[in-house]
Order: C-alpha cells, then sequence, then structure tokens
C-alpha cells in the first residue's frame, strides 16, 4: 500500500468512526423523547406507547434496507452518507416543529412519530455505510471486526450522552411534560447534522477495493444463497430487539411506581427510570473498549460465544430473584446536576450489566454474516438493515408482555431466547458451507 493510499484509508476510518457516533445519538434520542408520549393524558400511562418512537426509528430499517444496500452498490459510500445526513437533519427538523406553539391543536404526536421514522431512515443508510466500509478497510476476519468495535466505542459514547442529555434539559417526565420541552437537544442535533454535511462533502473519501462493484458487475447469485449470512441476518433481527428491549423495559419497570415496578419512590423513579438507558450503553461502551482492544486476538466466534452465556445467566438470574434483594447504584440526577446513590432491585443491575454482553455482539454477527460475500457485501449489508427493525418489534412484544399480567420480570423470556439463538449462530450457524458460489 502507498502512502497515498494508506492516508485515504485512514481518512475514511476516521469519517467512517465519526458517523459510527453520529447513529449512536440519533438512535438513542428516541427512546427518552419517547416518554413524553407514555405520560401524555390523553392517552394514559402506557410502556407498549412509550416504545411507539422507538418502534418508528427501526420501521424504517425494514423499509429503506434493502433500498440502501442498491444505492451504495450504485453510488458508493461517501453520497450514500451524504443522503443518510440530510434525512438525518430533515427528522430532527420534523420532531422540532411536533412541539411549535402554532402546531397546537394538531395530533403533535404523530408529527413526532413521522419525524422518529425519517430519522430511522438516516441511521439506516449510514449503518449501511459504516459497518461494511470499516469491515473492508480492516480487510475482514480480525481486523475488521476490531475497526468495528472501536467504531462501536464512539457510538456508545454518543449514545450514552444522548438520554442523559434528554434527561438533563426535561428533567422528570410527567403529564405535563410537552415535545416542546426537548428543543434544545432537537436544536443541537440539527446543528451537529449541518456542519457534518458540510464537513464530510469536503473531505476526500477513498472507497475500499476489496468488494467493490461496478456497473458491468455480474450478480449470479444473491446474498441469500449463503446459509450463513440468512442465519445471522436472523441473528441481526434478534440481537438489536435484545439491545433495545433489555433498558427500555428496564426503564418502564423502574419508572413505575405501582406494586409491579421496581419499588422506588414517586420522587426518584421517574429520574432513575430515565438514567437506565444511559447506564446500560456506559457498559456497551466499556465492553466495546475492552473488545476492540483483544479483538486482533479473539475472533468473533469466540466473543459471541462468551458474551452469549454470560447474557444468559444474567437475565436467568434477574428472572427469578426477589425484588427484595437490592443494591446501591449510582445515577446522575437531572434536577441537582449531581450524581445520587439510590437503592433499586438487584435483578435490575444484573440487567444493566447485559450491556457489557450486547456491546460485541453487532460487529461479531455482521463479520461472520459477510465473510466471504466478496461483490455481495454491499447487497447484504442493506439487507441486514431491514432486519434491524427487530429493535422496533421485539421490545414491542416484550413491553406488551409487561404490561400483562406475567409482568416485567417475565417479560424478559424475550431477549433471553434470542441470546440462545445467538449462541447456536456462533457455535454452528455462522460456518459458510457454500463456498462453491463465485464472489468475485
Amino acid at each position: 500500500m502507498t502512502r497515498q493510499q494508506k492516508n485515504g484509508s485512514i481518512i475514511a476510518i476516521i469519517a467512517m468512526m465519526f458517523l459510527y457516533a453520529m447513529i449512536g445519538f440519533v438512535t438513542n434520542l428516541a427512546a427518552p423523547i419517547g416518554n413524553v408520549m407514555k405520560y401524555d393524558p390523553e392517552v394514559g400511562n402506557n410502556n407498549f406507547l412509550a416504545m411507539m418512537g422507538n418502534f418508528m426509528n427501526f420501521l424504517a430499517y425494514l423499509i429503506l434496507g434493502i433500498p440502501a444496500g442498491k444505492l451504495l452498490s450504485k453510488h458508493g459510500y461517501k453520497k450514500t452518507a451524504l443522503l443518510g445526513i440530510l434525512l438525518g437533519f430533515i427528522g430532527i427538523l420534523v420532531q422540532f416543529i411536533s412541539g411549535l406553539e402554532a402546531f397546537e391543536g394538531y395530533p403533535d404526536n404523530i408529527i413526532y412519530l413521522i419525524g422518529a421514522f425519517i430519522s430511522g431512515m438516516c441511521v439506516c443508510l449510514l449503518n449501511t455505510v459504516v459497518n461494511p466500509m470499516l469491515n473492508l478497510l480492516g480487510g475482514g476476519g480480525k481486523r475488521g471486526n476490531q475497526l468495528n468495535l472501536i467504531g462501536g466505542t464512539f457510538n456508545s459514547v454518543a449514545a450514552t450522552i444522548a438520554p442523559i442529555l434528554v434527561g438533563i434539559l426535561i428533567g422528570k417526565v410527567t403529564e405535563e411534560t410537552d415535545f416542546v420541552d426537548v428543543n434544545l437537544a432537537l436544536y443541537i442535533a440539527m446543528a451537529i447534522f449541518a456542519v457534518t454535511f458540510v464537513v464530510l462533502a469536503f473531505i476526500p473519501i477513498k472507497e475500499p477495493e476489496i468488494g467493490r462493484v461496478t456497473s458491468e458487475t455480474k450478480f449470479e447469485h444473491s446474498p441469500w444463497k449463503f446459509r450463513h449470512f440468512v442465519l445471522g441476518a436472523i441473528g441481526i433481527f434478534i440481537y438489536v430487539g435484545i439491545e433495545v428491549g433489555i433498558p427500555a423495559t428496564l426503564n418502564n419497570y423502574l419508572s413505575d411506581t405501582t406494586g409491579n415496578g421496581g419499588g422506588l419512590s414517586d420522587e426518584n423513579a421517574k429520574i432513575i427510570g430515565g438514567m437506565v438507558a444511559g447506564a446500560f450503553m456506559f457498559m456497551m461502551l466499556i465492553g466495546r473498549i475492552v473488545g476492540g482492544a483483544i479483538a486482533n486476538k479473539v475472533s468473533s466466534k469466540s466473543m459471541m460465544i462468551a458474551t452469549s452465556i454470560f447474557g444468559i445467566i444474567l437475565i436467568l438470574a434477574a428472572m427469578f430473584m426477589p425484588k427484595s434483594m437490592t443494591t446501591l447504584m449510582p445515577f446522575f440526577d437531572s434536577e441537582t446536576r449531581a450524581l445520587m446513590v439510590e437503592t433499586v432491585p438487584l435483578s435490575a443491575l444484573l440487567l444493566i450489566l447485559c450491556g457489557l454482553c450486547t456491546s460485541v455482539m453487532w460487529p461479531c454477527v455482521f463479520n461472520l454474516a459477510t465473510e466471504g460475500l466478496g461483490k455481495y457485501t454491499a447487497t447484504a449489508s442493506g439487507i441486514f438493515m431491514m432486519m434491524v427493525v427487530g429493535g422496533g418489534i421485539l421490545p414491542l412484544i416484550q413491553n406488551a408482555i409487561a404490561d400483562s399480567t406475567l409482568g416485567y420480570m417475565i417479560s424478559y423470556i424475550v431477549p433471553m431466547l434470542g441470546l440462545a439463538y445467538l449462541l447456536y449462530y456462533a457455535i454452528i450457524g455462522c460456518k459458510n458451507v457454500n463456498t462453491d458460489i463465485p464472489v468475485e
């Protein structure tokens, strides 16, 4: 590799890392802002509705996933990323409009959900770009997985900041809280998108040679012909549902001051509940830092096996642990702007620790499922994005169970079964049994 090629690759890697951070920020605005809808007096206190903003965010993946892969194949990584950033600005703008006084009397909830959907289109396109590009820039294998894990670290930092920022700006979410109360967070998000679009437009990004396609490229088959990819796509659907569902349901559990909730006082329940997503993402940050440090020595398969087993143990322990067993946990108080320590059920801590397990799974599944796909990688990435809709569907199912007589803890059977599938994929399903298909 020449010096010029090396510099071009470094610039591309840095740009992808920043886009990874933007994905985490936009995605994790959905859940805390969605809580405004949960406490809307017109619809009542409902965990299912609290997840609707999140659902719309992920529904975009189902609709745009495959077209995103085609855009990537036809127009390349940079143009696809710029389109994603533009959609992100529009999505945040629509969410901002839902809180304007001029729209009082209009269905602000519906306007907000439309904005969440457009924002989902943004992160779908950005994910379609960053995952395969980092994997290809790293040459696949352990190095490709390592670059995605390092990118995931930036994603986790932004994902940790997003709910904390919303918590600082709006404090406790009550029936008096409206979408206008989160406008400052949306101002910040729109500014970030605008600056990023301008900067990225002028940065010369060298696209990877490996897996590159042109108008001359012939596609005799499709990614669906590869068994390990199909099982991996299912794995992504399940994994994203696990990552979203664990903290979102725990948020609702600790925020619930009825006998079904975590037993916290009315004064602290909403503050602490709102900080759960940030705590979970902080665990993911730690996991990605460690994973990124060892990824050049430990295979994606080994990482997945270990984290899946550990996650299953944590969830099982949390499900059957009595609420009377408690522990102290630090949280950030959005009203006093200070750290506080509160007594919570020990099961809550175990579920937050699951973030250590989910931290490495996205790049591991992507790495294993796209290994050996060659010219089909871009199309495969689009299909992967479509399957991210699991982050909207599985949490809805989990929270529907939580709203039933079965309760919150039993609802964690959903992510536990998901981890069992990922364990199967890591042990058996990830093997490429279709090496006879030409990929060059």
